[in-house]
């Protein structure tokens, strides 16, 4: 028989404590000129009635819920896991929590992950990259929600962001291929429906490349989903065209790892035989064999403006509507000089 579960209420710790309600809340509300016997002895009596302060009436009182919510394509990505590390821990330090939840690239499955936020009690949201339904800035509007977008550099009036370019880099990693002779290049990109960043990407390949007069054909152009396993697709599908790259541009790190284990395991020497970039800089991707040519993207940076700047901004603090941070190149030993005899 199961027993019906009691809730510890405040007067419970009170009457544990010996002391009124009134110094139990001054205690958790940690009101100035509380002795360090008065808040030992209600901290004890919390501790052995394991007591639980309800959220619902301190929002109510203080009209601070002390949630934030992030909505995140994926956490299988582990540069989005580096940001959301960042803006938790970050967080802490404004005593604000953290809550997740992740919709796979789908934006009408986004919508309803924010409803579900806003239902269990948010002060306000991060939103990953500019692709999103109308029905999400409905929602935040009508609910007067604080939010703040990242990982674009859209300059947009009715989203507020803290982002990085993601065209001109891709447009600069594709110069530097071109700048080493090559110009049988290749692209593979994750799918760019509902992902603003992966279009982005694409769009600044081919922006450089067209402009060299060497865009690549559809062919040598393939979108695959994210993942290891598909960049090795992607490799086999490139490899086994009449005239096969010399470089592929990747849209990911991840992309990127799955097409050099692939060419190593075929025996093709990177870069004396194929240059391979990425895009992230993965912890993973200075470990590589060789090591990748790849864009650093700031994400635990910012994780930490995030953070800071959506609490200002709950706070009704002015800030600055549009924030870039730097995304630089990171040049390593996975591109080369085009061979003579390609």
């Amino acid at each position: 028989m199961s027993k019906e579960v009691q809730r510890t209420l405040l007067g419970d710790v009170a009457r544990e404590a010996g002391v009124s309600t009134a110094s139990v809340s001054r205690v958790l509300n940690e009101a100035p000129h509380v002795s360090e016997r008065l808040r030992e002895r209600v901290n004890s009596a919390i501790d052995r009635l394991g007591y639980v302060p309800d959220g619902t009436a301190r929002a109510l009182a203080s009209r601070r819920i002390g949630a934030i919510g992030a909505l995140v394509p994926t956490l299988d990505n582990p540069i989005f896991g580096a940001m959301i590390d960042s803006l938790e821990q970050r967080l802490k330090r404004h005593d604000c929590r953290l809550l997740i939840a992740t919709y796979r690239y789908d934006l009408d499955d986004e919508l309803q992950a924010l409803r579900t936020l806003v239902q269990q009690g948010i002060d306000g949201v991060v939103l990953i990259g500019h692709d999103h339904l109308q029905g999400v800035q409905t929602l935040l509007q009508r609910r007067g929600l604080p939010f703040l977008s990242c990982w674009h550099a859209e300059d947009d009036p009715d989203w507020p962001n803290i982002g990085f370019d993601n065209t001109l880099p891709a447009r600069n990693l594709a110069n530097h291929l071109l700048q080493l002779g090559h110009r049988r290049l290749a692209i593979v990109s994750a799918p760019t429906a509902g992902n603003d960043r992966a279009r982005a990407r694409l769009e600044g390949f081919l922006q450089e490349t067209e402009a060299a007069g060497c865009a690549p054909p559809p062919e040598r152009i393939v979108t695959v989903e994210y993942g290891i396993a598909e960049g090795v697709l992607a490799f086999e599908t490139l490899m086994g065209l009449d005239a096969p790259p010399t470089a592929i541009l990747c849209g990911n790190d991840t992309l990127a790892f799955g097409v050099m284990l692939a060419a190593q395991r075929v025996g093709m020497r990177i870069p004396d035989e194929l240059s391979i970039t990425g895009f992230d800089d993965l912890p993973q991707a200075r470990f590589m064999t060789p090591p990748l040519t790849t864009v650093a993207v700031p994400a635990n940076e910012i994780g930490k403006q995030v953070a800071d700047a959506l609490i200002a901004r709950i706070s009704g603090e002015m800030l600055p509507h549009h924030q870039l941070l730097d995304a630089p190149l990171v040049f390593r030993e996975s591109t080369g000089q085009l061979s003579t005899k390609d």
